[in-house]
């Protein structure tokens, strides 16, 4: 065997995300002890500003030591047991998984079906909730396989109307745009570090209620997970000083994380909303004026992640291989029933710069001309730069 050497890609698919140089400097710091005084006051701050990041000031918020999958499985696996009723809504890929998870934990499952593309719709929530005595609401706010944002103010409002404990995925959504678990009055809110944060994957930022918390120390049986057991897990990041043996920490990632969450403070909240939004208007403008047509409509697309439609006679996964051979550069391909028609060009945290926007853009012009494609790669930069220079 030999090391392994990386090729140096720009990430500007679905996730990972670029990771800064800081966030990489961090993984490489000494390694201590999961129980080391000075890494139970790194897992201090990092549960505060878990806290201060998804609004959640009375919300256990601590990193689960997986990706995000693994924060949803932990929110459906502690809340849902067999003869529980779980409502789920389901406009991508990832509500899907949810539907999946759901069944697995024994749980009654009425599914809410939206096209891929569209947000969830409240009405049919509403409907599906009327009744059903739900224990739990699923939906995923950011629906990473679509690009779409749904209400989560809404349909959390809706969930405490029906009596259900709300789950929320956050995972492109957290570090990208707002999201206010006290606001929403949200119960359990998941997310992972590869996406708008830019740190590697493989931990998932969690958030439970008090009304949540409760709920798991009611359940007739156990969770039929033990790593993510709430309960188990809290033993360990539960309190300074009370901490007991749980699992060892992965402990350069938790550095990792902890750096991007610095890096995010330090440019400011808003300042971070405003960036992916500015990046995302430009990167819109300029796919525009390359003849390309987005999938969703205006008022529901994620800054983050810009779904694209595929020209007709364009073989979407040779544009995808050219800029990856030619440009050094990841976007996405399409899932489910938007495979082969759709592009996913994600503008998350240390990628949604407008070095990024330009570089995609000359990128797909280039590409798509290898096809005999035209496109007006000169208009299409000139779009994107009356709005990066505005």
């Amino acid at each position: 065997m030999q090391s392994f050497q990386p090729p140096r890609r720009i990430l500007m698919g679905p996730g990972p995300s670029d990771v800064s140089p800081r966030v990489l400097a961090a993984l490489s710091r000494p390694t201590i002890g999961h129980l080391d005084p000075a890494f139970q006051d790194l897992m201090e701050e990092i549960k505060a500003a878990l806290a201060r990041l998804f609004n959640a000031p009375d919300h256990a918020c601590v990193p689960l030591p997986a990706p995000g999958t693994a924060g949803m499985e932990a929110a459906i696996m502690n809340l849902l047991e067999p003869g529980d009723t779980a409502v789920v809504c389901v406009n991508g890929v990832f509500g899907t998984r949810m539907v999946d998870m759901a069944g697995r934990a024994g749980a009654s499952v009425i599914t809410v079906e939206d096209a891929w593309g569209a947000p969830v719709d409240p009405a049919k929530v509403e409907a599906a909730l009327a009744g059903a005595g739900a224990k739990v609401l699923a939906f995923v706010h950011a629906e990473t396989s679509t690009g779409v944002r749904s209400d989560a103010a809404t349909l959390c409002a809706l969930a405490r109307r029906h009596g259900a404990l709300s789950i929320v995925d956050c995972v492109t959504s957290l570090g990208g745009v707002p999201v206010d678990a006290a606001g929403w009055d949200a119960d359990v809110v998941y997310s992972g570090t590869q996406k708008c944060l830019s740190a590697p994957p493989g931990l998932s930022p969690v958030a439970f209620s008090q009304r949540a918390i409760a709920a798991i120390g009611a359940r007739k049986e156990k969770p039929r997970n033990w790593l993510y057991d709430i309960g188990l897990l809290m033993s360990y990041w539960g309190g300074e000083g009370g901490r007991t043996y749980h699992h060892t920490a992965p402990i350069n990632a938790l550095y990792g994380l902890h750096e991007s969450l610095v890096a995010l403070f330090e440019e400011g909240q808003q300042a971070v909303f405003v960036r992916h939004a500015r990046m995302h208007e430009a990167l819109v403008a300029g796919l525009e004026g390359l003849g390309l047509e987005m999938l969703v409509a205006p008022d529901h697309r994620l800054p983050q992640l810009n779904t694209v439609k595929v020209p007709g006679g364009v073989d979407e996964a040779a544009v995808r291989a050219h800029v990856l051979d030619h440009w050094s550069l990841e976007i996405g391909a399409g899932l489910g029933p938007l495979k082969g028609q759709v592009w996913r060009i994600g503008l998350m945290g240390a990628s949604a710069t407008p070095w990024h926007v330009r570089l995609c853009l000359t990128a797909l012009a280039d590409a798509l001309a290898a096809q005999g494609v035209a496109s007006d790669k000169a208009a299409a930069l000139a779009a994107a730069d009356a709005l990066l220079t505005a």
